[in-house]
């Protein structure tokens, strides 16, 4: 197909589908001419996976490349490919948030949870300073009662995180495999948000006595 039957296939520009070639974000597609190309439905698959990550996923181009990066090394391990795409949804908090005892007590609290369920994982993580900082914020502002709901995340996201990876693992292809934990990593964190705020606007009708303003349907 040419890229004008690929923009309507995809729902993508044509402005946006060359300048994701040219970013790299895009394989080009098979040359027949000077200034022609021909796609294939694997292109179509690719769009609709970038504007995912980009509009949903929140990502930047860049963050986007570097994902597609990892979904198309083929020999990057899946624990890699993993890491990757939590690497562009997080950013480390600066050194300077580091040294106070609130971060250490954060630091102590979260290898505490982490040791008891013998999780493997790295303190090298983004997610690692991330939950500190997070754990540590509650502390500076006087929310400790927050950060005890650290053990009941855990035990969930536990779960969930088990059944994510069980689900693309059994996918059976490689390829898919990654692509599942990358855009399912990518696209979950936005998901999981939105869940937990419907179940937080639910409680909170219900724990006290009231009504939603404009309830569904």
């Amino acid at each position: 197909m040419r890229v004008g039957e690929l923009s309507r296939r995809s729902g993508v520009s044509v402005a946006s589908i060359k300048y994701y070639l040219r970013e790299g974000l895009l394989p080009a597609g098979e040359r027949t001419g000077p200034n022609q190309a021909v796609y294939g439905d694997d292109h179509v698959r690719r769009l609709r996976m970038i504007r995912a990550l980009i509009d949903v996923g929140g990502l930047s181009v860049v963050a986007t490349r570097d994902v597609l990066a990892a979904v198309d090394d083929p020999e990057l391990p899946l624990f890699m490919a993993l890491g990757r795409a939590s690497g562009t949804t997080m950013t480390a908090p600066e050194p300077s948030e580091e040294q106070d005892e609130a971060w250490a007590q954060a630091e102590r609290m979260l290898a505490e949870q982490v040791d008891a369920r013998g999780w493997q994982v790295s303190a090298e993580n983004p997610a690692w300073h991330t939950a500190v900082g997070v754990l540590a914020t509650y502390t500076r502002l006087g929310d400790a009662d927050l950060a005890q709901q650290l053990g009941l995340y855990m035990t969930t996201m536990e779960e969930v995180a088990e059944r994510e990876v069980a689900a693309v693992v059994d996918r059976g292809d490689r390829a898919r495999t990654v692509e599942g934990v990358v855009v399912g990593t990518v696209l979950g964190d936005a998901l999981l948000a939105a869940v937990r705020r419907l179940a937080q606007q639910h409680c909170s009708l219900r724990l006290l006595g009231e009504a939603p303003t404009h309830p569904r349907g």
